[in-house]
């Protein structure tokens, strides 16, 4: 029988619990529902971030022009994705003393790993468990700017979350 939801624990900084409390208060819903939507900002900014340590032998290997008909990823200022790699690994570094538990729909449960490895590639330590990858994803999320954070939440909310929608009932007169 598949789950519809994962119960997972994750370790985070006593000032990380608090600002996730306070955006879901902010937003009205539970935390595990702003850890998801968290996740839905940080992973694409993981896929841009280059992987640690660079190896200046790839750099100074010719550009090849892109053959396939997928449009190619636009490029990322260097120094805004050195700053990316510098603060993952700053995140990472500092000790997690709080466990939080978390409820995540299946499908977002099941990415967990890529995002460990993403993870591992960018910053060159091994993650390990799901678990540690959503740890480590969303101390990354949270070590952003409060402000932005709350309103990156509001903008998602407002293109109409299915979570904040409310849900009519079919009931047969």
């Amino acid at each position: 029988m598949d789950c519809e939801e994962v119960m997972l624990t994750v370790r985070i900084a006593a000032a990380e619990r608090a600002l996730l409390r306070e955006l879901a208060r902010g937003h009205g819903t539970d935390v595990s529902d702003v850890v998801v939507d968290g996740l839905i900002d940080v992973v694409p900014s993981l896929h841009v971030l280059p992987a640690f340590p660079a190896r200046p032998e790839l750099s100074a290997l010719p550009a090849v022009p892109a053959v396939s008909a997928v449009p190619a990823v636009p490029a990322v200022p260097a120094v805004s994705a050195d700053a990316g790699v510098l603060r993952l690994l700053r995140v990472l570094a500092r000790p997690a003393p709080c466990a939080v538990t978390l409820w995540l729909p299946a499908p977002v449960a099941d990415l967990l790993p890529l995002v460990g490895e993403r993870i591992t590639a960018v910053s060159g330590l091994r993650i390990g468990p799901a678990s540690a990858a959503l740890s480590a994803a969303l101390r990354f999320w949270l070590s952003g700017d409060p402000q932005r954070l709350a309103a990156g939440l509001a903008a998602l909310h407002r293109q109409g979350s299915p979570r904040l929608v409310p849900q009519g009932l079919d009931v047969a007169a």
